[in-house]
């Protein structure tokens, strides 16, 4: 049971909202510290771009993918406001195509071959 899965707001559209000139998640906290890696940047904004084109919302979009994984029966989210928590329950509905899954793991590749990479 994965918490926390959009690493406070970083996979929610993060970097789109800080365009936009909002001074949310990216201002401080998890997101704003990973943020400024310039690698970590890239991967979000290459991530955020590929959502666009596929007319996708970067927070539903994360949760799909997670609930595709093997073994995860459910993510702990933390909604703050109504319209998050119905974003997370439209992800439960959001199926991706193999395409954008492929695309997805080269994004975020991962740390390694399972269960070894994930150990403590």
């Amino acid at each position: 049971i994965p918490w926390a899965p959009l690493h406070g707001g970083l996979l929610g559209g993060a970097l789109r909202k800080e365009r936009e000139g909002g001074t949310g998640r990216t201002s401080a906290g998890r997101a704003f510290d990973a943020l400024q890696d310039p690698a970590v940047r890239e991967r979000v904004q290459a991530y955020e771009d590929l959502l666009a084109k596929h007319g996708l919302e970067p927070g539903e979009t994360a949760l799909a993918w997670l609930l595709t994984r093997p073994g995860v029966t459910g993510p702990i989210v933390g909604p703050r406001t109504t319209d998050q928590l119905a974003s997370a329950l439209r992800a439960v509905e959001l199926e991706l195509s193999p395409e954008l899954l492929s695309a997805l793991d080269e994004i975020f590749p991962g740390p390694g071959p399972s269960p070894e990479a994930f150990a403590w």
